[in-house]
């Protein structure tokens, strides 16, 4: 017992009812976070059929359609629309997904996933394994550079088209309206009418572009602000797109986050063939469909060619973008020849119904557009006429396209207009691959060094500090399981090899905390305090300075995840962590074993 300056008694190296149970709750938890980690997972493909009764959708059909492939696999089992297949390593599962894309319809979904093979009662509650990086489950990893001045030029183009088009409204002529790339729009007249025409558009429909009027010119040039806001804005749309290209491919555990000021890194683990993945990710296909124009209309025209090379004039805006696509299905027709089913959204549909009732009996174009790198390393953008139908009725929100080509270039357009255009031309510049069996001896090096490195601390503790050594070693193992617990809790967080380094890093600092508050012990014995005392202000004591020490080395794991990126960000990840695990386990678990063990042995001569 000890006076306090109140004059109340406090019991010494004694915690409250509920303190014992949270800690009890929160390493229970944590634990059982950490199980499904230990059993691991498995490559899995999912199916999401069309119709129930689909030939394959059932256990035996699968098994034999598997077994004629020369595939093994583990585990299926089916219910109602969905067929799960469980295999054994990632080379079935690649070989399982090539054959059923021949055989399925092309409705059915087929997703390329990893599962655990941990108790079921352990998903149930939400518990799932850590999810593995790149290094460790091998795959393959992209770094796209996104073109932003490309797309700025296009802003710029359109910016011009629009003031011709208020010219031509205006009846206004003889002005000169030209764009150079990476500069601005001059228009030039000697008609001040004219000029005031285009400054008054400007201004007023384009806030953010200057004008500046000299004499018989006008210059019109972006704002910083402009310049700054179209970025940021390009690159978080491509960002998007490129999320939702990885869901239609049937990736659920892909990495996509930018990387510097115009690039965007992709990992894609599990993935051991890239050359799908690649085709789709690198694509900037679109389609727009335009009004075909006859020699003498009076509208703003340019010419394209047509698959057998002939050329068709057509009105320079046009009628629709493939912005407004929300939806896109391969499909044939009646004639067996591939098409494209259609979707758009409110704002299209209205835009396409109102042109198609005021064009019935006259052509439309649709053009394909894509983006490709010329023999001088520039990003040039591609057009076609793939198809020139003519309106029979009034079009509304659905309706179909042929001329994508075969079976297979329609299945791979609709899943570019599903996931949406680019909002600027990409290029893949750096593409690596790393194998699955490169991934499971990182794993294997790894966790055989953090085996190592626990098994070598275990042992000092244990012989150096004697009775509390076994207490800081069980605060270790329970700070080891908490991490990985913790891991496994957090959304997002991804282990990686360097995070095994943070993992291995931990085991020293998790000791550190038990050294400083056993030397502390020490030292009040050494002075002549009983043990009770001892352990009371040797973990008051050192609280301060193991609290200063974890605290700043928190600020340097929080700068490294913000401006890291990949493996970086892994390390930063499992240091923060186990910067808080560690003094969870080390001064509170241990100080909860100590009290319970040792907590009022009042002798002076107990050798620690």
């Amino acid at each position: 017992m000890k006076k306090t300056a109140s004059g109340t008694k406090r019991v010494l190296n004694h915690y409250s009812a509920w303190k014992y149970m949270v800690l009890l709750v929160t390493i229970v938890v944590l634990a059982l976070s950490a199980i499904p980690t230990w059993y691991g997972e498995q490559p899995s493909i999912q199916i999401d059929y069309a119709q129930p009764s689909a030939r394959l959708n059932d256990v035996l059909a699968m098994k034999n359609f598997l077994a004629s492939q020369g595939i093994s696999a583990q585990t299926i089992s089916s219910q109602g629309r969905q067929q799960s297949l469980l295999f054994g390593s990632e080379t079935q599962q690649t070989l399982a997904k090539t054959a059923l894309d021949k055989v399925l319809s092309k409705d059915d979904n087929i997703t390329f996933s990893y599962r655990s093979v941990a108790p079921k009662w352990l998903s149930k509650l939400g518990f799932e394994p850590i999810k593995l990086g790149l290094d460790l489950r091998g795959g393959v990893q992209f770094l796209l550079n996104v073109d932003v001045n490309k797309a700025f030029d296009e802003q710029r183009d359109a910016l011009a088209d629009d003031i011709r088009a208020e010219l031509r409204q205006q009846h206004i002529r003889q002005v000169r309206v030209s764009s150079q790339p990476n500069q601005g729009v001059t228009v030039i007249s000697h008609a001040d009418s004219a000029l005031d025409t285009v400054y008054t558009f400007v201004t007023q429909q384009y806030p953010g572009w200057n004008a500046v009027r000299r004499s018989n010119e006008i210059s019109i040039a972006p704002t910083e602000q402009n310049k700054q806001t179209f970025q940021q804005s390009t690159l978080k749309q491509n960002l998007k797109i490129m999320r939702d290209r990885i869901a239609e491919l049937g990736i659920t555990e892909a990495l996509v986050q930018r990387q510097g000021e115009h690039s965007i890194r992709i990992e894609l683990p599990g993935v051991q063939d890239p050359a799908q993945a690649k085709k789709v990710i690198g694509a900037t296909a679109s389609l727009a469909f335009y009004e075909v124009v006859s020699d003498g209309s009076n509208h703003d025209t340019f010419t394209l060619a047509d698959k057998l090379g002939r050329k068709v004039a057509l009105a320079r805006q046009p009628v629709l973008t493939g912005d407004h696509i929300i939806n896109a299905q391969a499909g044939l027709d009646n004639m067996g020849m591939s098409e494209v089913n259609i979707t758009l959204d409110h704002v299209g549909g209205e835009t396409m119904g109102h042109f198609s009732a005021t064009h019935i009996g006259k052509p439309m174009a649709t053009v394909y557009r894509e983006y490709k790198t010329n023999s001088r390393g520039e990003t040039v953008r591609s057009e076609r006429v793939i198809s020139v139908a003519t309106i029979q009725s009034q079009l509304g929100s659905q309706f179909r396209i042929t001329g994508a080509g075969s079976s297979d270039e329609a299945q791979q357009l609709a899943l570019l207009l599903r996931a949406g255009s680019l909002t600027a031309p990409i290029t893949i510049v750096e593409e690596r691959t790393i194998g699955a069996s490169l991934g499971a001896e990182n794993i294997s090096n790894g966790f055989a060094a953090l085996a190592l490195g626990m098994g070598l601390t275990l042992t000092f503790m244990a012989l150096w500090y004697r009775r509390l050594g076994w207490v800081a070693n069980v605060a270790l193992l329970a700070n080891m399981v908490c991490l990985l617990g913790l891991i496994a809790l957090l959304p997002g967080a991804v282990l990686t090899l360097p995070g095994i380094a943070g993992l291995v890093l931990t085991v020293g600092m998790a000791v550190d905390t038990n050294v400083l508050i056993f030397e502390r012990i020490r030292d009040k014995l050494r002075e002549g305090r009983s043990f009770a005392q001892a352990i009371d202000q040797g973990f008051s004591s050192a609280f301060a300075t193991i609290w200063d020490a974890n605290f700043t080395t928190m600020i340097t794991a929080v700068v490294l995840y913000s401006i890291g990126n990949g493996p970086i960000q892994g390390f930063a990840l499992t240091l923060g962590l186990g910067l808080m695990t560690s003094m969870f386990t080390g001064v509170f678990a241990s100080r909860a074993l100590v009290n319970l063990i040792w907590g009022r042995d009042t002798r002076r001569d107990v050798r620690v």
